[in-house]
């Protein structure tokens, strides 16, 4: 029935290999576009197709397991090139193939006279592929296929502009931090399995055979060191502290990739991972305290960074970080299906808003070109009045970012307002969950008046663009703004497929979807969890439009201070001048790092050059080489090129010989 979902993830691969060979030659960017898109596209058809049938299937048949090839098969072990297709699987593919396909499209205007733009396309191919291969993945060394994968998609893309020093810089600091959590999800891995085969012979890395004998894992102890350790590779995947600063850099990259990399693909790898493996991750309450904690705390600590930045993909940057903290949040309180739900939605605004960003970007360019204006495309500060030269970018950024503010009506409401319950509701962390549902609360406020700053700064007030450029602004073309409407629509409606049971109006067919691969998870913390009084639904309905006010406050001061009155924030900052440094660079953690980890390995790399490389091994290879030329400088003399000396020589040896044989 399933059978043909090799099918999709063997799309994008043909078409990063025709254009990533052939690309040079073709030429014809409509051509080499039109292949990416068609190659994504046609992944998402099949992804359709098995949604398709897996809604007619009654939930216990909706898990299906399909072998392509046998792969390592030692001793008792076995792992095979297999895909699993379930409910959360299924999620997963239509979110990267349909985001993934809007993008592509994108990417042919956006990228349009770019000379590296056959090898843009097949970065992008490869990129979904591996993401695919990631989610698909029946087992532990697939997923980590797909897992690595898009970390050098990341590293290729990243450093697109390779010829720019920060884009290479970059696209470093993303490979490097990335395989920094990697050693985690290896280790974890490496653990879980050397548990399962060493006390009951269950020598395996498939998700389905781990959680058939997941009863056997005892709470906490190993489960905690294996899960804290998969946990650390989350981090770096999904950037959540303290490998969290790679991401806003990956700002380097053309704006399409930001929008792939930050809503439909690499980003989420973490999410999806802890979700996957939900049944271990229950087994140990302290990785889920980890988890909420680490996922709160970057939720306020990324959105208070999003306050103070100017470069309009920097804002969106942190505010993916901070999403991500949420998304963590509720994978840290049991909530894997609010986690789940808040991933898709946040696909459809985050990737909208960098869609959208790009055509803000695409217009400001173009008109400071044609001004030979050497202004920053880039920064809210040179843009304001945006919206009647770019009415559809404006209302579809507009609908996204009331979507991601949790305004009631749009997608992101639903998602973040069930992620805020559960973390008050939870009966998991006992005294702990007002805390956390506060700092939730708290990081939504920003989100609302960061998100709202960046549209009251770019699209509202006057102009503040070169003025001879003012003229050459416009909307962007249709090959962009039609991907930018479509993923408007799911931002405004994609939320009711998950609305919350109290409101009743229609059922949460979201997490029915997913009940069959998270039951068993909410089985085993369901024995840890602190079983006392389930708050009321008078106290839902109040935190419900609490957190609604908190959001209408951070719009009300973003209004205020850069629509109302615009002198307001140059009197923040100079009362606040400290404050505001601290913000603006980022609380000075990329320094702490350079400072406590890059500087020191710095320094011990010049000792190991310098030290032992120049001393010791050149030392000794240069040393051989002098002794052997000290010799030669001797006996080259031998060769004086007169036949009268080796004559003489000949001569004299016989002689030696003669007498060596007569004394003897």
């Amino acid at each position: 029935m399933f059978d043909n979902v090799w099918l999709i993830p063997l799309f994008p691969l043909i078409g990063f290999i025709i254009n990533g060979l052939f690309g040079k030659k073709i030429k014809n960017e409509a051509v080499i576009g039109g292949i990416g898109t068609l190659m994504i596209f046609l992944s998402f058809l099949v992804s359709c197709g098995i949604l398709m049938q897996m809604i007619g299937l009654p939930p216990e048949q909706r898990v299906f397991e399909k072998v392509l090839f046998p792969w390592i098969h030692s001793g008792n072990f076995k792992a095979d090139m297999a895909f699993l297709v379930d409910p959360l699987s299924v999620i997963m593919i239509m979110v990267v193939t349909g985001v993934g396909s809007l993008i592509h499209l994108y990417s042919i205007g956006y990228m349009h006279g770019e000379e590296g733009f056959y090898r843009f396309f097949a970065y992008l191919n490869l990129f979904c592929m591996s993401m695919l291969l990631l989610v698909l993945g029946s087992n532990m060394l697939v997923m980590f296929i797909g897992w690595e994968g898009v970390g050098l998609c990341s590293y290729l893309l990243i450093g697109y502009y390779f010829h720019k020093k920060s884009a290479g810089d970059a696209a470093k600091k993303a490979f490097v931090m990335n395989r920094v959590g990697d050693f985690g999800f290896l280790i974890g891995l490496f653990t879980l399995y050397w548990w399962f085969g060493s006390n009951h012979n269950i020598w395996t890395v498939n998700f389905m055979e781990i959680k058939a004998a997941s009863h056997l894992l005892p709470y906490g102890g190993v489960v905690t060191f294996a899960t804290l350790c998969f946990f650390v590779g989350a981090t770096g995947k999904s950037a959540q502290i303290p490998l969290f600063t790679w991401l806003p850099d990956a700002m380097e990259g053309p704006t399409p990739v930001s929008a792939l990399i930050h809503a439909a693909t690499m980003v989420t790898a973490g999410v999806y991972m802890i979700g996957r493996m939900s049944f271990v991750f229950v087994k140990s309450p302290e990785t889920m305290m980890v988890i909420a904690v680490v996922g709160a705390a970057t939720a306020i600590f990324a959105a208070t960074i999003g306050t103070a930045q100017n470069d309009i993909k920097r804002v969106l940057a942190y505010s993916t970080v901070s999403q991500l903290g949420f998304m963590f949040l509720a994978m840290g309180v049991g909530a894997f299906s609010a986690g789940i739900f808040h991933l898709m939605t946040h696909a459809f605004f985050k990737a909208c808003l960098f869609l959208g960003s790009g055509s803000v970007i695409h217009s400001m360019h173009h008109a400071l070109h044609k001004v030979h204006a050497h202004d920053d495309a880039q920064d809210m500060r040179n843009m304001g009045g945006l919206r009647k030269a770019m009415p559809i970018t404006f209302i579809t950024f507009l609908v996204s970012t009331i979507a991601i503010s949790g305004i009631p009506g749009f997608s992101g409401f639903f998602s973040k307002d069930e992620i805020l319950w559960m973390a008050f509701a939870n009966p998991y962390h006992g005294n702990l969950n007002i805390v956390l549902w506060g700092i939730g609360a708290i990081a939504a406020c920003f989100t609302a008046f960061y998100m709202f700053r960046l549209v009251f700064m770019t699209f509202f007030g006057e102009c503040r663009i070169n003025p001879k450029a003012k003229s050459y602004l416009h909307e962007s073309p249709l090959v962009i703004t039609i991907p930018l409407m479509v993923l408007g629509t799911l931002a405004a409606v994609g939320g009711y497929l998950g609305m919350p049971k109290i409101l009743g109006m229609l059922p949460n067919y979201f997490e029915h979807w997913l009940d069959p691969v998270f039951e068993l998870a909410n089985e085993y913390g369901s024995k840890y969890a602190h079983h006392g009084a389930h708050p009321s639904h008078a106290i839902e309905w109040g935190l419900m439009g609490l957190s609604v006010v908190i959001a209408l406050v951070g719009i009300a001061i973003a209004f205020t201070m850069y629509v109302k009155n615009t002198e307001l924030p140059g009197k923040f900052v100079a009362t606040f001048p400290t404050l505001h440094r601290v913000v603006y660079n980022k609380w000075y953690v990329d320094e702490l790092y350079d400072y406590v980890f890059v500087n020191p390995c710095k320094s011990f790399g010049q000792f190991l050059w310098k030290g032992f490389d120049v001393l010791v091994i050149d030392g000794i290879v240069n040393g051989v080489a002098n002794v052997v030329m000290g010799f030669s400088g001797i006996f080259r003399y031998l060769q004086s090129g007169y036949i009268y000396n080796y004559a003489f020589s000949m001569v004299l040896g016989v002689v030696v010989m003669l007498g060596y044989f007569i004394f003897k």
